[in-house]
């Protein structure tokens, strides 16, 4: 339906999404090492098989090939979120975590950020084996904790203008609720009319539901839900143009602006 591509939303509690940059990376590297691009399919189908979330094998409906068992069951409902397909299915993913990620990592701090990041990773995993628990297929791919993210940031900046690529080919500047409802809406419509399809819709919407939660609990305590105290750069000037000259020519103190809240 659409990419994002840049959002005007500038950080306010931390310098460097250090937490967002380290998941980017580390997904990147993991894909190159395991991914079908660089090293053997054999050997690439068999880390899908040991690190991917296999609903059967989770719920115990079956086992894994002794061989291919690479990390406890319980592990891979965080594992498989690190394995990726193809190039596009890791750009897909990772452009929005880099659009997304900071600014959620910014309401949330660096630590919280990554256990808020995980968590939706795992309920993901959770809610795609609660659609089909005897499948022997395994799931790969961040789009769990991505759904997380997207729905985090949906509710702390819905009013936030976003560069997106509608149609995957017109770019326009949009606030970001209308594209984010868009897209979150999109995710249980198609889980339910089309839940055995390739693309693991449960597994969105386990990340989605939460996102929601995990970031009214997580949020710093001074950080608003629904942008209710954003102050943009623009109206930061504005305020600053009208006091200076409204103030009185022959005042010898400078009538200062006061501003509750931050430029975003």
């Amino acid at each position: 339906m659409f990419i994002p591509l840049h959002d005007a939303n500038s950080l306010k509690h931390i310098k460097v999404q250090y937490v967002t940059i380290s998941l980017i990376v580390l997904n990147t590297l993991i894909w190159l090492v395991t991914g079908p691009l660089l090293v053997p399919e054999e050997f690439s189908n068999a880390t899908t098989m040991g690190l991917g979330y296999i609903p059967a094998i989770a719920f115990d409906y079956a086992h894994l090939a002794q061989n291919l068992v690479l990390v406890p069951d319980e592990a891979t409902y965080i594992t498989y979120s690190f394995l990726h397909g193809d190039f596009w299915h890791l750009f897909g993913n990772m452009i929005f975590l880099w659009v997304f990620g900071d600014n959620v990592e910014d309401a949330l701090g660096h630590f919280r950020f990554l256990a808020f990041y995980l968590l939706c990773a795992a309920a993901g995993a959770f809610a795609h084996g609660l659609v089909d628990t005897a499948s022997e297929s395994p799931l790969i791919g961040a789009s769990g904790a991505i759904s997380g993210v997207v729905a985090a940031y949906f509710l702390l900046h819905p009013k936030v203008r976003v560069w997106v690529l509608v149609m995957f080919r017109i770019p326009l500047p949009l606030p970001a609720f209308i594209p984010l409802a868009l897209w979150l809406g999109q995710q249980f419509l198609m889980l339910v009319v089309d839940p055995d399809g390739d693309v693991s819709w449960g597994a969105h919407v386990g990340g989605i539901i939460a996102g929601l939660i995990l970031v009214v609990i997580l949020r710093r305590r001074d950080v608003p839900l629904f942008d209710r105290t954003i102050v943009t750069p623009r109206a930061v000037r504005h305020v600053e143009a009208t006091v200076a000259t409204s103030a009185d020519p022959a005042s010898e103190t400078p009538v200062k602006p006061t501003l509750w809240g931050r430029p975003s």
